[in-house]
């Protein structure tokens, strides 16, 4: 007995291994509201251009509503053999006002259909997920004007290597976001085109509107070639990369977190809401949200790497294989907008340990470079001056203290050009702040990039 849409041409119905393999139903029905909206619109532009009536055209809007009214209820009944949520949308939508929805699917295919409404979709999560980017950075913001001049070791190896300001460092994720807000907005702008009424994929012989059916959607206009509207996912493709790197940020914050708040650092503690314990040791308290969401990370570039190998030997035009574009792209969208809000709360609520920051700068001889610096500005040449620095390491190396804790007897041991003015250069405070160039850790400069992200969150 035939049941299906298109089974016209058909002499035996499908089988039930084939209905279970080739359905989407259970996981593109989270495409419901994008799919009632679409429909809205093409009723609308059908009705405009005479394929629908009056009496038609509200049918269908007051039958549509009533189906959305029953999903976001629960009362609808979705089964495998509506297939799809299209289907799913217009066989509910024929039971409930007759001919008039059997009209609906004039001058669109399930491809340009669904292309819509993953489309709109991804333009929906991008301009969440630009929002929560913000509430990140307005975050980070608020830490650093607290932390100008909180003193950290600056790290390169992972090595101690020279004094900045605590705000200084996360500035440095700010502007990593920044850039991950940016990659968001750039894909909105360039995927905001419709591709409702390219059909199956050469466009329809009806004397369609699609610049009213885009208008009608928030698009900026409709997308210019039938063939690639139907079997695009490049937008799909930018919302995995740009959650991908989004994560890369995202997962090196997280690193830090973790070191930072182990016993080797101590220089922050996370709070109670955001940490758990052992069922073994009673002492422990883990940064189990940081590492989940370092982990993550591979999820999402899991995710990327999949749609990436579906799409890359695609001959024109649609291909069943892209239905295989939604799951990854629902799950890092999922992935990216609970960890964005997790990792918020954490940063706001975490506890940062000044006085175990400065202690670290005591280690490591982070002034070196200052000392070498201050000689060169005596007219000595840089690489005598490094090796000068360098033996008073050693020296401060074998007395076991700071090269900061050095006294000017000592220092001048090492070369009697260095003066009593020496002993000012090698204070860490006065280190940071001695770093003044455009973009640096003085902190004019921090207050300056604070500055800088404040007028971007308000512009943006």
């Amino acid at each position: 007995m035939k049941q299906k849409m298109w089974d016209g041409r058909f002499e035996e119905g499908s089988s039930e291994l084939l209905e279970e393999f080739n359905a989407s139903i259970f996981f593109d029905k989270k495409l419901f509201a994008e799919d009632i909206k679409g429909s809205l619109a093409h009723a609308k532009m059908l009705h405009s251009i005479g394929i629908l009536t009056t009496q038609e055209l509200e049918s269908i809007r007051n039958g549509l509503h009533q189906v959305l009214g029953e999903i976001e209820s629960g009362v609808f009944e979705f089964s495998i053999k509506q297939e799809d949520i299209h289907m799913a949308v217009e066989g509910r939508l024929t039971e409930l006002i007759g001919e008039a929805g059997k009209k609906l699917h004039t001058a669109r295919s399930r491809n340009d259909q669904v292309a819509t409404d993953f489309r709109l979709y991804c333009q929906n999560q991008n301009q969440n997920i630009q929002k929560l980017i913000k509430t990140l950075i307005s975050t980070l913001i608020g830490i650093s004007k607290e932390h100008t001049d909180t003193l950290i070791p600056g790290m390169t190896h992972l090595q101690h290597a020279q004094p900045v300001s605590f705000a200084f460092q996360l500035l440095a994720y700010c502007a990593m976001f920044k850039r991950d807000f940016e990659r968001f907005e750039s894909s909105f702008v360039r995927n905001n085109y419709c591709p409702l009424g390219s059909a199956a994929l050469a466009g329809t012989p009806h004397a369609i509107d699609r610049h009213l059916t885009a208008k009608e959607l928030g698009f900026d206009a409709p997308t210019i070639n039938a063939m690639d509207s139907v079997s695009d996912r490049d937008f799909a493709l930018e919302m995995l990369f740009n959650i991908s790197v989004l994560f890369t940020h995202i997962s090196r914050l997280s690193e830090e977190l973790i070191l930072w708040s182990s016993y080797e650092f101590k220089w922050i503690t996370m709070s109670d809401k955001f940490s758990t314990g052992s069922s073994i040791m009673p002492q422990k308290k883990n940064p189990d949200v940081a590492e989940l969401l370092r982990g993550k990370t591979g999820r999402v570039y899991g995710n990327l790497m999949g749609l990436l190998t579906v799409m890359k030997g695609l001959p024109l035009a649609y291909n069943k294989d892209m239905q295989e574009d939604k799951e990854g792209v629902f799950d890092s969208v999922e992935t990216a907008t609970a960890s964005l809000v997790i990792l918020s709360e954490m940063l706001r609520t975490m506890k940062v340990e000044k006085v175990n920051m400065l202690k670290a700068c005591e280690t490591g001889h982070l002034t070196a470079t200052d000392l070498a610096d201050y000689l060169v500005k005596k007219g000595v040449p840089f690489r005598e001056t490094h090796h000068i620095s360098g033996r008073a390491v050693s020296l401060a190396e074998k007395k076991g203290i700071d090269l900061s804790k050095l006294s000017l007897e000592e220092l001048k041991s090492i070369d009697e050009r260095i003066e009593e003015d020496a002993l000012e250069v090698i204070k860490h405070i006065n280190s940071m702040n001695a770093r003044n160039s455009f973009g640096g850790t003085a902190k004019r400069q921090v207050e300056a990039q604070i500055a800088f992200f404040d007028g971007f969150l308000a512009e943006s």
